[in-house]
């Protein structure tokens, strides 16, 4: 069986719900689920620190890639002792992981014999399904990859058909990052309306779109959804100063009837792969929470009491 390294970590997940962590020999530096591949060599590392406030991280990553740099380095000596037969990454964001140029440079120096590069973009919900395939199929296990596909369309046909009757259906504004405002776009405009939600910003299939403060205090969401790629709940709780002091914070609708809502979007959400069905699952009992329990309150999100 093939030696594997994936250096994102939603491919990680892919590659273990398919049944193949055994054959994880390396992982990226943000490879965390399951817990077990946390024991694995790490062959990736931010260029730049990952501690700080938004705004803090946001200009370092801007300051990297305006010089045309990548963000992240790529152990080549580590990958070189691992010899890995398939090596997972991605060409969807230059921010989320190391993409598929960097690995390219840094196995051509040694490649000796056959590596199988397999690069995920996914940009839609189709999208990941059609990712989970391309890594079954590079692992000869295409029948493996088709049932946990379908499994996983299962579990949110379920839910969206469910949601499909609901009303009302209320207005969201999901804020993948804080400062400055970043919305949600690729997949989260399509889970939103599968949850039974109306989504205010981003467009299914595109990348996350900056956007203005006044432009949520025009659309006064029914929910505020703030789940910043790669913080966890406890890190947006301490960025939720840079919200509360904007204008008209304590105005808009989603504040006075408290349906501000952290989730952690470091483990969900921002991760296209299988759990996004537990990300669709938080934003239905988030939206419907009399008709919906998943039981993810608490630990997958949780209303902001500020």
């Amino acid at each position: 069986m093939p030696r594997i390294v994936s250096l994102i970590a939603s491919a990680t997940e892919i590659i273990c719900a398919l049944g193949f962590e055994e054959h994880l020999v390396g992982r990226s530096h943000e490879c965390d689920y399951p817990e077990s591949v946390r024991r694995l060599p790490v062959c990736t590392e931010p260029k730049f620190p990952v501690e700080g406030w938004s705004f803090e991280i946001d200009e370092r990553v801007r300051a990297i890639v305006r010089d045309g740099l990548s963000v992240y380095r790529v152990h080549e000596e580590r990958l070189r002792e691992l010899r890995p037969e398939v090596i997972v990454t991605q060409s969807h964001c230059a921010v989320c992981a190391v993409n598929v140029r960097d690995v390219e440079e840094a196995v051509r120096a040694w490649l000796k014999g056959p590596i199988r590069i397999v690069s995920l973009e996914p940009n839609t919900v189709a999208d990941v399904w059609e990712d989970i395939r391309r890594v079954a199929h590079a692992l000869d296990a295409a029948e493996r990859g088709e049932a946990l596909v379908a499994e996983l369309q299962g579990r949110m046909h379920e839910i969206a058909e469910c949601a499909r009757t609901l009303s009302p259906k209320p207005t969201v504004a999901f804020i993948e990052w804080i400062e400055p405002l970043m919305a949600g776009g690729n997949w989260m405009p399509e889970l939103i309306e599968m949850a039974g939600g109306v989504n205010l910003f981003g467009e299914a299939g595109r990348h996350s779109p900056w956007i203005a403060w006044e432009e949520v205090v025009e659309k006064d969401p029914d929910i505020l959804l703030i789940a910043p790629c790669g913080f966890d709940r406890a890190r947006t709780r301490r960025e939720m100063s840079w919200l509360m002091r904007r204008p008209k914070w304590s105005q808009l609708r989603a504040v006075r009837t408290d349906r501000v809502i952290l989730a952690d979007g470091n483990q969900f959400f921002n991760r296209p792969g299988p759990r996004l069905v537990e990300s669709l699952e938080i934003l239905a009992e988030v939206m419907h929470p009399t008709i919906f329990h998943f039981e993810h309150e608490g630990r997958g999100w949780e209303r902001w009491r500020g």
